[in-house]
């Protein structure tokens, strides 16, 4: 499975990096859809695509409007946007009202369930979480891989860590995990529901993930090392930090 980081910064995009956006293009699977979405339209492989939203703030959910060319192109005949009654609300009602977006994308809206959802093959599992404003969303997905067996991913953003979701992530094989802030800036990270890097490094070694993926960074810092790796890597040795454009494989 190859996941491909379309934009990995938090907030507003700048020179570096764009907002949030994460394709899984083989399976016609996103994550938010943040400034970094109009990448998606180069990378489409399916004739429909899955986008599921951790939250409506706008750095997640503005690029939403950048996938009508494609529809008008038929380069997809199809396109559901997942989320909570609240994320699917704030972007009918705002981002698609008449007086911002003239156009109404025929998306279909998907409401989150308990229940595991499926896309070919791959289970995706959703976790309410309360420490963000308005709350967020985390994901997981589970698959079968013919030739290394079961496999998994979490991504989580847009919280702050609180041990809540320890159990859901628990033993992935890789964790895709916000990290918008370095320690000096914890405070901050507490205040506005953020992760700071200490307490994210700490998440992925009591969780038994196999690798640690950093991104939603900072936008006011576009250093090559804004949230000190060598420090996170003390506490969890496969840590890296996530550049737009980059591609993984699971």
């Amino acid at each position: 499975m190859k996941v491909e980081f379309l934009g990995t910064g938090g907030y507003h995009p700048n020179d570096r990096r764009h907002t949030a956006c994460i394709m899984l293009a083989d399976i016609g699977l996103i994550f938010d859809a943040g400034t970094s979405a109009f990448r998606i339209a180069s990378r489409i492989k399916t004739k429909e695509l899955d986008i599921y939203l951790t939250h409506s703030h706008l750095d997640h959910i503005v690029g939403l409007t950048f996938l009508l060319p494609p529809i008008l192109l038929n380069e997809v005949d199809k396109v559901r946007v997942h989320g909570n009654q609240r994320s699917i609300n704030a972007v009918k009602d705002h981002l698609f009202a008449e007086e911002v977006f003239p156009v109404d994308p025929p998306f279909e809206f998907v409401e989150l369930t308990d229940a595991s959802e499926m896309i070919d093959g791959v289970s995706i599992k959703s976790l309410p979480l309360n420490s963000h404003p308005g709350t967020s969303v985390a994901y997981r997905l589970d698959w079968y891989d013919k030739l290394v067996g079961m496999k998994s991913l979490g991504y989580v953003t847009d919280t702050t860590v609180d041990g809540s979701y320890d159990e859901f992530i628990d033993g992935v094989d890789v964790l895709i995990h916000e990290c918008y802030f370095a320690d000096d800036n914890q405070e901050w990270a507490e205040k506005t529901g953020h992760s700071y890097a200490t307490a994210v490094a700490e998440l992925a070694a009591r969780t038994n993930v196999g690798q640690l993926v950093l991104t939603h960074i900072d936008p006011l810092n576009p250093s090559d090392d804004p949230v000190e790796l060598d420090g996170m890597r003390e506490i969890f040795a496969e840590t890296i930090l996530a550049e737009d454009e980059m591609v993984l494989k699971i």
